[in-house]
């Protein structure tokens, strides 16, 4: 949108109330329970936020207030409308959505992550992705399989 259509004092100040959508993945929404929850929560904070924002008198102040959780309530209302909720795996015997797996790597260092949506992943605390290329590697392999992810091989020792 030009700047001409928008009372602004300058295009810098349109340009922080026009925030671009965050990008939306490609690959199918998949997400755990609990993922689901944390963007029904992420979605109702953004809510709340564009409402807090919206109560700003000064017009200026309010849209530039209101753009962050407007470009929130924008992604999370589709990641939230989109979500396939994945029930807990059955079986705990292959690496599946849902399951935590320990791998042991060729420098010897064990790991453990928890395959879960792209959304609710965050290594640092013990997950990851399932379009991640380890996840994508580790897969459908059970107990024993060795798998070579970015020129180090994985042995699954664990599935939980």
């Amino acid at each position: 949108m030009s700047v001409a259509f928008v009372k602004e004092e300058c295009a810098e100040a349109a340009s922080e109330t026009l925030l671009p959508d965050r990008p939306i993945s490609p690959h199918p929404n998949l997400v755990t329970e609990a993922g689901f929850k944390a963007l029904e929560l992420q979605l109702q904070q953004a809510r709340e936020a564009y409402d807090a924002a919206n109560s700003i008198e000064d017009v200026n102040e309010r849209r530039r207030q209101a753009a962050n959780p407007l470009r929130g309530l924008r992604y999370f209302a589709a990641r939230v409308r989109t979500a396939q909720v994945i029930p807990e795996p059955i079986s705990l015997d292959v690496v599946a959505f849902g399951t935590s797996v320990t791998f042991s790597r060729d420098d010897g260092r064990v790991q453990t992550y928890r395959i879960v949506g792209e959304d609710e992943a965050d290594p640092k605390t013990g997950s990851i992705s399932f379009v991640s290329p380890v996840a994508r590697a580790l897969t459908g392999k059970t107990v024993g399989d060795v798998v070579s992810v970015g020129g180090q091989e994985l042995e699954v020792i664990a599935i939980g």
